[in-house]
């Protein structure tokens, strides 16, 4: 039997259509595996196309395997996702080892392209759980209509497409049935779903009907957009126990100019009234933000405003990149690139120095509090687990003392004994 080592690179939809790869590779006979230690007969890449990091490590990878191929380690070498999405004409040129590029939405025939035959009959989106198995990322839409300048996303994913609502709750029943109690519903625009299928927006719909779903403990949203944002779904979330009182809304900037030149359709003023707002209907609730430090134009006056911003709203989670010009995007086109990069990036280290202090201030007031929390695994001192407010990979842990014994997947309250900026100590209660 064929062996298939499926590699994921980027972010978290990527792994989802890794893992409905695997299972279609499952489905047509052949033995599929998620990345791991050494080599396969064959090796499939997902790319990530985003931002200049994330091309050059797919390309050092695909290049990586490139020899492997050549040194007779592996046979076949395949490619997919947003960077051949991108750029397949340029590395078919160049990457001559890769016995077949595909792209973001044609990798769905590899499965037939691998076996020479057409596998077993499988739902669309069904799926072969790579993540621990009791929490699961959960992709709703595809695409993205709104263009900001400095992003490449809709150049590479094309316009926003929202999967049915009904379709969405089978996949929910199905992972449910197979364990799944946590559910991250992703996309890279939620506020927009449903406007495509529906005419209206969805996700305050979406999200009640997923929190009806028997089996169903925890629902986190991520990667809102700030405009034209569906204020309902905050009253579900405060309605509904299992929606947990978390939010992932990347906002970029607070300077007017800054906005209005990344193309955001929102200004500072709507900016704090949507927090407030968000706040004022969510008690407890903890938002995730992303900021980005050095877009064109961006003045030092800018950029304390921004610092005043983050010490103003005292985000509970919160990321930062430097801005990296992506060609193809509007802002690439327009604006010259003029910020020297030791600038943009003491503003970013500027930020996230102020953020770890406001982090270790805010862990700091759960000591004493009793939380509710997952365990994701187990380590030599610990059992490491997450709150409601974490999301897997890019929040606080939660590390447990071993005074017994617990289960990895179930859920316990413990009682917060001491907190660092960006984990906590606790014991179970």
């Amino acid at each position: 039997m064929h062996t298939v080592k499926v590699v994921t690179l980027g972010c978290s939809k990527n792994l989802v259509d890794s893992e409905r790869v695997l299972k279609m590779l499952s489905n047509a006979g052949l033995d599929a595996v998620h990345e791991g230690d050494g080599y396969a007969n064959i090796v499939i890449i997902n790319t990530c196309g985003f931002i200049g990091d994330a091309k050059e490590e797919s390309v050092n990878t695909i290049l990586e395997y490139a020899e492997a191929k050549n040194n007779g380690k592996i046979e076949e070498l395949y490619v997919m996702g947003c960077l051949s999405e991108r750029y397949r004409d340029e590395l078919q040129k160049e990457i001559h080892e890769v016995d077949r590029f595909y792209g973001k939405f044609d990798w769905t025939t590899i499965a037939d392209d691998l076996s020479r035959k057409h596998g077993h009959p499988s739902l669309c989106y069904d799926r072969t759980i790579t993540t621990p198995s009791h929490h699961a990322y959960l992709k709703i839409a595809e695409g993205c209509n709104r263009f900001c300048a400095f992003c490449a996303i809709p150049l590479i994913t094309g316009r926003y497409k929202s999967r049915p609502i009904e379709e969405i709750e089978d996949e929910v029943r199905m992972l449910v049935g197979r364990g799944v109690k946590e559910f991250n519903v992703i996309a890279q625009d939620l506020s927009g779903y449903g406007q495509d299928l529906y005419g209206v927006q969805k996700l305050p719909e979406l999200v009640d009907r997923l929190s009806r779903i028997e089996g169903v403990k925890w629902i986190r949203l991520h990667y809102a957009y700030p405009a034209q944002f569906p204020m309902e779904v905050m009253d579900v979330m405060a309605n509904r126990p299992n929606v947990c009182a978390y939010l992932d809304i990347a906002l970029q900037h607070i300077s007017d100019k800054v906005l209005l030149n990344m193309r955001r359709h929102i200004t500072a003023d709507e900016t704090r009234a949507l927090l407030a707002e968000m706040r004022r209907r969510v008690p407890g609730l903890h938002i995730r933000t992303t900021l980005m430090t050095g877009f064109p134009g961006e003045t030092e006056e800018d950029f304390e405003e921004l610092l005043r911003f983050v010490e103003e709203q005292r985000f509970e989670r919160m990321g930062a990149f430097a801005y990296c010009e992506e060609e193809g995007t509007y802002g690439a086109e327009n604006y010259d690139d003029s910020i020297p990069e030791d600038v943009k990036q003491k503003r970013l280290d500027r930020l996230m120095d102020l953020q770890e202090r406001i982090s270790m201030e805010l862990q700091q007031q759960k000591i004493g509090h009793r939380l509710e929390v997952v365990i994701d695994r187990e380590e030599e001192e610990f059992y490491v687990g997450r709150t409601q407010w974490d999301s897997p990979e890019v929040d606080p842990e939660v590390l447990v003392k071993k005074d017994r014994t617990l289960m990895i997947g179930g859920f316990y309250e413990v009682e917060v004994k001491e907190a660092l900026p960006f984990e906590l100590i606790a014991v179970v209660v």
